[in-house]
């Protein structure tokens, strides 16, 4: 396992310009036309996986390496690029994660290279755990998986929401209730192979930012999947369950041990790279622009108001990126986030995001209003980065109960 550093190798150095190289000379040229035209972008994702950028190799490369920082790079050069585009190419991962996190080792060599594909035909995989009365509060879910013992096959019932590459996946993966009583710890994930009756696409979302990601809701009508696509299998699941059925009742908050929440805790420096990139993205634009914005004789960063916005946003920018650095290396290492340490950096670089694509457009003046500059797209683009895969008061939340070890409502 690598020590924790602040240098990067030659290899990690050589693959952060790679992507960026990527991101500056086809993700940016393109990243205007497909926020207009909210599709999903089929030939920015085919480019990336004609160059191996986007594949289960190169990602699983970047997920084992030991140091822990691969992801993160990554994810900050992607969406350096544009993350609208960015999530387009990224947005298998959680669905991946979630096989990675839940599934067996034969489960896992079986879907995860189904998600992606190859470089002559590409795929996308999605991961459904947000329903319409259940997305912070997991613990509502509807959605219903019920074992039918005779022919060894799970039929789901519900309705999902907010799924990134709902309804356009070729692998659906999906988290339901198995037994209702038990609130979340009475979930698992399921995988909805490609093609499986009853399985369709709801409406999908016009969205403030993101656009270039397909989001949607996915409606499952009496899908029967095999007892071999419940991820962990059956008998991992009815020992999860009867240890949950043991404690019921027992005092104590809430705890991230069904398959949703361990999903979305491996996931969250992920997030917090991606923030960190658009950040870095409207940062460096307002750079250039109050170098060579002139005004009163001088350039505008000359002026203290401005000049001082700048360091502020840089400072804030480089602890995001030490944050999501320190979770995803501790995660790697093994190391228990016992502080909420993913929840941590996910919270900081999300606020960053938003406030510093603020602070570019305002730096910007009216120029940063305009769809002439890219702040505004980043800017909408951030929004969201307080809002899904936790809210930041979510967030707030759970960072709170490791502190204090009281079930803070």
């Amino acid at each position: 396992m690598g020590d924790f550093a602040l240098e990067l190798d030659d290899d990690q150095r050589a693959i952060r310009d790679w992507i960026h190289g990527f991101a500056a000379d086809v993700m940016r040229p393109a990243a205007a036309e497909w926020d207009e035209r909210e599709e999903f972008p089929w030939p920015v994702v085919q480019e990336a996986a004609r160059i191996g950028l986007y594949s289960l190799d190169f990602y699983a490369q970047q997920f084992f390496d030991p140091t822990g920082l691969g992801v993160p790079l990554t994810l900050e050069e992607l969406f350096w690029g544009d993350a609208g585009l960015g999530l387009a190419i990224a947005g298998t991962g959680l669905a991946a994660i979630s096989v990675f996190t839940n599934g067996t080792d034969e489960q896992i060599g079986t879907w995860v290279p189904q998600m992606y594909g190859d470089a002559s035909d590409v795929k996308v995989a999605a991961f459904c755990s947000s329903e319409p009365d259940a997305g912070s509060d997991v613990s509502a879910m509807r959605t219903r998986a019920v074992y039918d013992r005779a022919k060894d096959e799970w039929v789901l019932n519900g309705t999902k929401t907010w799924a990134t590459n709902g309804g356009i996946a070729d692998v659906h993966v999906v988290v339901a209730v198995v037994d209702p009583l038990l609130g979340s710890r009475g979930h698992a994930s399921f995988v909805v192979p490609p093609g499986t009756p009853g399985l369709s696409q709801g409406q999908k979302f016009k969205k403030h930012g993101i656009r270039a990601s397909h989001t949607a809701e996915v409606v499952l009508r009496d899908v029967r999947v095999p007892g071999h696509c419940l991820l962990g299998g059956k008998e991992k699941l009815d020992e999860r369950l009867a240890r949950a059925r043991e404690r019921a009742g027992a005092a104590g908050g809430e705890r991230a041990g069904n398959a949703a929440m361990a999903t979305f805790e491996a996931s969250r420096p992920a997030v917090g790279a991606q923030a960190v990139g658009i950040a870095r993205a409207a940062y460096e634009v307002a750079l250039d622009y109050a170098k060579t914005r002139v005004q009163f004789g001088r350039p505008i960063i000359d002026n203290q108001g401005v000049a001082f916005q700048l360091a502020d946003m840089r400072t804030r920018i480089d602890a995001a990126r030490l944050l999501v650095w320190r979770a995803s290396w501790m995660a790697t290492a093994g190391r228990p986030f016992t502080a909420a340490e993913g929840s941590m950096s996910k919270l900081f670089a999300g606020e960053t995001a938003k406030k510093v694509t603020a602070q570019a457009m305002q730096i910007l003046g009216g120029n940063g209003y305009t769809r002439e500059y890219p702040v505004e797209r980043m800017h909408r683009d951030a929004a969201i980065y307080t809002v899904f895969e936790g809210t930041s008061e979510i967030q707030r939340l759970v960072i709170a109960r490791a502190l204090s070890g009281m079930p803070i409502r």
